[in-house]
């Protein structure tokens, strides 16, 4: 959220939909923003006390057709295009991201981090399908909610995200390794914040 806020430079008021995401991570933004949050429904935690100012949507983020182009000044979501079903799927939801704002902020793990963000398992994007689907047989029989998202989850690597974002820019967040990249791009003029920031890295 620190790099967010680098190159996004969020004032008072900035509109935001966030798609799939949580109140608590907004807790380190400063500046009151007025955020409108889209989950399935019963996923959000709506009782969160918070200083911005939130609304509560349920919803499909592959299909938005409530919202238009112009309701956001930027799209965010965090950890959220890997769990959304297929690569059709995630091709719809890229879609709608870029046809609501000319901003966004798409977080998502990276396949290279040693340990498997979802099941903690280390090197599990390497492992051959029928070791993987050993363990999540294993697994299934005590916790098959689980499971079955650790089985639905497809993580992607950093030329998919560049072909679901044409023109993105592409930051890596390192802990030791490579544990997320985020596809971003900030085009429309924002409002102008009030304290220096440095200039963000762009690859």
């Amino acid at each position: 959220m620190a790099e967010f806020e680098k190159i996004f430079k969020p004032t008072e008021g900035m509109k935001i939909l966030d798609l799939g995401g949580q109140p608590a991570i907004w807790d380190s933004v400063t500046a009151a923003l007025s955020i409108t949050c889209v989950n399935l429904p019963g996923v959000a935690k709506t009782d969160y006390p918070t200083h911005h100012s939130i609304t509560y949507r349920d919803g499909d983020a592959c299909s938005l057709p409530y919202f238009k182009k112009g309701d956001f000044d930027l799209v965010f979501s965090n950890s959220v295009i890997e769990h959304i079903g297929n690569h059709e799927k995630q091709r719809q939801f890229a879609a709608e991201v870029q046809r609501l704002s000319d901003n966004y902020w798409i977080q998502t793990p990276s396949i290279y981090f040693p340990i498997e963000a979802h099941c903690g398992m280390p090197f599990w994007w390497i492992y051959p399908k029928k070791l993987q689907q050993f363990f999540l047989a294993r697994w299934s029989k005590k916790l098959p909610a689980w499971t079955e998202m650790v089985a639905n989850t497809t993580v992607l690597k950093s030329r998919q995200l560049r072909q679901l974002f044409p023109g993105c820019s592409l930051k890596t967040e390192w802990m030791l390794f490579p544990k997320s990249t985020i596809a971003y791009v900030k085009k429309s003029k924002l409002p102008t914040c009030t304290y220096a920031v440095l200039n963000p890295e762009a690859k």
